[in-house]
């Protein structure tokens, strides 16, 4: 291995049925077209306007097709293996056609496998059988810096430079790994900031760390709360609550996108308040990366970390990676070593004096995994086909599809005492400026009978308690007509739950 190689790189008909009808509620925002152009419309607005322009309903299955013609992205649907109903478990074969694609809305838990991922995992499986050790030097992707084959793309999905970006482990192993670094309590400023709702391996991280450098998290973490009556955390809130205790503040670390509302945070903007007090600033990208276009190292965070299987589609319990900024690169923070830390050019002279290397690959501990590297590229080939702009301008019209025809057909009714209806409460920021590609749907009625008559019918989505569904039409592979498939269906559940 010292000889180690360069890098290389069902319903049948075509009517949603309306539980009860209302108007949709006022609209606001900004969203690029998917031509490219800026437009200060909101998707709703641009909607219409296509709508009027192509004499079509935007109620209308002829609507989304249309809206598919245009989809120069589209293609990239036929990269992915797109679960059929028959293969879900718990589908009801007297509802649906079995041979018909799936509604996987599931993206921001689970993506899809890439059909190439098989390829690479299967050449690098041929490689182990013909060559054994040889295969840490040979082939494509060469073990030895399997993980050195992938960063440069994933250095580029999340807007940062080659050299401060490392691919290694799992999150929140990550996550433990950079607050061992950057986490470093004084009596005076020993506190983290973080939203209230963070996801909990974030919140245990915390915790635990808290406690292991001698603190109480009761007085060191400040947990922040919507105003009351809301969802969602302002940014102004989060900013004024960093300018007033950021001296006391250690580590600020928000999530990029919110778990479960769904919230784009603005991440410059906490990041140049937490500088400014004087806090290190990082963020969870778990739902962020692959999802909403990211500038990490002009935005001037500490670090960040993610993980590769919700919108990277590199499988399940696939390979994490991390962003330290360059100003970090030759740092003296603690950390925990490994020899994949030490430098590959002396690695194998095994004379246990460490050799550190700068940046983020210095904090890598262990030799990654061949086939979690393979899958991960697998993955991150398809993104390199397409920009993140061209990515986020379909989901901004595919995301505001849902939330218009949602809004259209199942808000709350005007007078709900005389019109008990079950209705839908989209608890995501309507700016699309403030979300990416998932919405959080919150019901008027349980969402346990709701959610099943979903699966029956081939919708795949998630529950959160207390009392709602995440929804996520993914800009790689789902469609407009996937969008209006599910909005059919799901006024026949919320139909089903007002007979009940």
């Amino acid at each position: 291995m010292d000889d180690g190689p360069t890098p290389v790189k069902r319903s049948k008909t075509n009517d949603i049925k309306v539980v009860s009808p209302s108007k949709t509620s006022e609209l606001y925002g900004g969203c690029s077209d998917m031509s490219d152009e800026v437009s200060e419309k909101h998707p709703a607005e641009q909607l219409r306007d296509i709508g009027r322009n192509s004499g079509l309903d935007v109620t209308c299955v002829e609507f989304a097709k249309h809206m598919d013609s245009m989809d120069h992205v589209h293609h990239l649907r036929n990269k992915f293996h797109y679960p059929k109903m028959k293969d879900l478990p718990k589908v009801d074969h007297s509802l649906i056609d079995p041979e018909e694609d799936s509604i996987y809305f599931a993206g921001h838990s689970l993506g899809l496998q890439p059909k190439a991922a098989r390829g690479y995992i299967e050449r690098e499986m041929d490689k182990w059988a013909k060559m054994g050790v040889y295969g840490h030097t040979r082939g494509e992707l060469p073990w030895a810096q399997g993980d050195e084959c992938v960063d440069a793309q994933c250095a580029k999905l999340v807007g940062a430079k080659r050299e401060e970006v490392a691919i290694m482990n799992a999150l929140t192993v990550n996550l433990h790994l950079l607050l061992v670094s950057f986490y470093r309590p004084t009596k005076e400023r020993h506190k983290i900031l973080l939203e209230s709702k963070a996801f909990p391996s974030d919140h245990y991280a915390f915790e635990s760390q808290i406690h292991f450098h001698g603190y109480n998290p009761e007085t060191s973490m400040i947990c922040m709360e919507p105003r009351e009556g809301e969802h969602t955390l302002r940014t102004e809130d989060i900013v004024a609550r960093i300018l007033q205790e950021g001296d006391s503040i250690a580590v600020i670390c928000f999530s990029g996108v919110q778990y479960y509302t769904g919230q784009l945070f603005d991440m410059r903007a906490i990041t140049k308040a937490g500088h400014t007090k004087g806090c290190i600033v990082g963020f969870d990208l778990a739902h962020a990366v692959g999802n909403v276009e990211l500038s990490l190292h002009d935005w001037g965070m500490d670090f960040a970390c993610w993980c590769s299987y919700k919108y990277l589609c590199s499988g399940a319990g696939g390979i994490g990676g991390i962003f330290i900024h360059e100003r970090h690169a030759r740092n003296d923070f603690p950390k925990f070593l490994g020899w994949w830390g030490h430098d590959l050019k002396t690695r194998f002279t095994m004379d246990n004096k460490m050799d550190l290397s700068p940046g983020p690959y210095g904090y890598r501990i262990s030799n990654p995994s061949m086939l979690a590297c393979a899958s991960l590229w697998a993955a991150v080939d398809v993104y390199m086909e397409v920009s993140m702009k061209d990515l986020q301008a379909k989901s901004k019209l595919l995301t505001g599809y849902l939330e218009l025809l949602i809004q259209l057909h199942y808000s709350k009714p005007k007078d709900s005492k005389k019109d008990v209806s079950p209705y839908v409460e989209i608890i995501t920021p309507a700016d699309v400026n403030q979300r990416g590609c998932q919405l959080s749907l919150s019901f008027s009625c349980p969402i346990k009978d709701i959610y099943a008559e979903l699966e029956r019918q081939g919708v795949v989505c998630d529950k959160r308690e207390p009392n709602v569904l995440r929804v996520a039409p993914i800009h790689l592979y789902n469609s407009f007509v996937d969008v209006f498939r599910f909005v059919k269906i799901l006024g026949e559940a919320l139909h089903a739950c007002h007979l009940c």
